[in-house]
């Protein structure tokens, strides 16, 4: 068994609000889903489980903050060990004698996956029959009624297989005319609904597989025009509907704590060079005219790509200060910092960055910003930055300077393409250009590595065509 706990989403990240489950105990779940919203003081993130198993019971009621680390609900798995954020660990010693009836585990795959606490159901004629939330959920999903099924298990536990047979037998129960599946929704936003007074069958989901979560409820209810009027809300509701409002301060105070860490304990040293954009925006003019609005590129995806492509270049900037030494990322991950619309700011991760194509990496950029401005993230997407970017052309600034965000050990800031004049071949003419800065930790590198990185970032960008 396992144990799905806070997670740390960034250095700056002590403790976190449980919002939301998105899944009920005894729900499949696998190595990905997101299971749970998770407030931290600069955003609202969907957090992933790292195991495949059930969905146990909840350890945590949403609404309760709790240090990172804390075990939130457990996590029923096939391998039967368990560890904190799905990594196993040795199990205790249990006293000696034999083993509780719903802890053995059987020995054959066709068995069943025991949970905690089993649901029995009567099966007409054929006395008691067991059955667990995933055999529940596989018979749903069959279209098998669980009621009418002996089961082959030990005391006549319905089985995994005893579903397969019964959903080959009977095909016509998977027809259009069977029961239409129900559709997800989430604990957090039933109680919100039962509050409200919406009906759930009107009510659009927008979460994965269309699981109607909290936020789809409370838009719903503001169109319903003789809904009863709700009685108090919770904190946790408060805090859900109103994440702008209530996290600005608690932001506020994170940044100030991180960057005041940062400019103490990291000593800077800052460079910036002047780029000839010329190159590279008749190339993407060019590309541009020849492809569809929604395929269109901004100056920004040349830039970033050329960010990440000079990190692996210059691996000695893309990495982290940590125990007194520099340990180089695995991979290029850039952090982009990105504005929020309620104040502060957040850097979601392009993972890989180095290794996409131009448009998939525009692609990439335009749904985190989007998701980040609407606090749609996932816990993977906001950690595990080797290297951040800011980017602040689009709101007219020209050059920037930005503090290195530990344990990283360097942050690259690219400001507004501009139009200066500018001499080629020892003739003056108008060219548009762009200032590139670096801010980098000296205890890792010193000028002559951060020279090169610019000097990378500028040749890169001469050859758009192999970016």
């Amino acid at each position: 068994m396992g144990e799905f706990t806070m997670p740390s989403l960034g250095a700056d990240m002590d403790e976190g609000t449980l919002v939301e489950w998105l899944v009920e105990p005894g729900a499949p779940i696998r190595r990905g889903d997101p299971v749970a919203v998770v407030e931290t003081a600069k955003s609202t993130i969907e957090v992933e489980c790292f195991e495949s198993g059930t969905m146990g019971r909840p350890l945590v009621e949403p609404g309760t903050t709790v240090p990172v680390g804390t075990p939130l609900a457990l996590i029923e798995t096939a391998a039967g060990t368990r560890g904190k954020a799905g990594r196993a660990r040795k199990p205790r010693k249990e006293p000696q004698g034999p083993p509780a009836p719903e802890r053995t585990r059987p020995a054959e795959p066709a068995e069943p996956v025991r949970t905690r606490e089993p649901v029995a159901s009567e099966a007409p004629g054929h006395g008691h029959v067991e059955a667990g939330p995933l055999i529940r959920h596989l018979a749903e999903e069959g279209g098998v009624d669980l009621a009418a099924l002996r089961g082959s298990g030990p005391g006549g536990r319905v089985t995994r297989a005893d579903i397969e047979r019964a959903a080959a037998a009977a095909p016509t129960a998977r027809t259009p005319t069977a029961r239409a599946p129900r559709a997800r929704v989430t604990p957090l936003a039933r109680r919100r609904a039962a509050e409200l007074g919406v009906d759930l069958s009107s009510v659009a989901g927008t979460g994965k597989d269309a699981a109607i979560r909290a936020e789809d409820v409370s838009r719903a209810a503001s169109g319903h025009a003789g809904a009863p009027s709700p009685p108090p809300r919770t904190t946790a509701a408060v805090r859900a509907s109103r994440p702008s409002e209530d996290q600005a301060p608690a932001m506020r105070r994170a940044i100030a704590r991180l960057m005041s860490r940062a400019n103490r304990d990291v000593p800077h040293y800052y460079l910036s060079t002047t780029v000839d954009m010329a190159v590279p925006m008749d190339w993407l003019h060019d590309r541009n005219r020849r492809s569809p609005m929604s395929e269109r590129l901004l100056p920004a995806a040349l830039l970033l790509k050329a960010a990440a492509l000079a990190a692996h270049e210059v691996p000695e900037l893309n990495g982290f200060w940590t125990d007194d030494r520099f340990t180089a990322g695995e991979g290029v991950h850039l952090g982009m910092a990105v504005s929020l619309r309620g104040g502060g700011l957040i850097a979601p991760v392009l993972r890989g960055a180095d290794t996409l194509e131009v448009p998939a990496l525009m692609s990439a950029l335009k749904d985190l910003v989007s998701r980040a401005r609407t606090g749609r993230l996932r816990g993977s997407e906001v950690s595990g930055a080797t290297l951040t970017v800011t980017n602040l052309g689009d709101q007219g600034v020209e050059t920037v300077f930005g503090v290195v965000h530990p344990p990283q050990v360097a942050l690259v800031g690219f400001g507004r393409v501009v139009d200066r004049p500018w001499a080629v071949d020892g003739l003056l003419g108008v060219r548009p250009v762009v200032t590139v800065t670096l801010s980098a930790d000296h205890r890792a590198t010193d000028g002559a590595v951060g020279a090169r990185y610019l000097t990378s970032v500028d040749r890169l960008l001469q050859n758009p065509e192999k970016l």
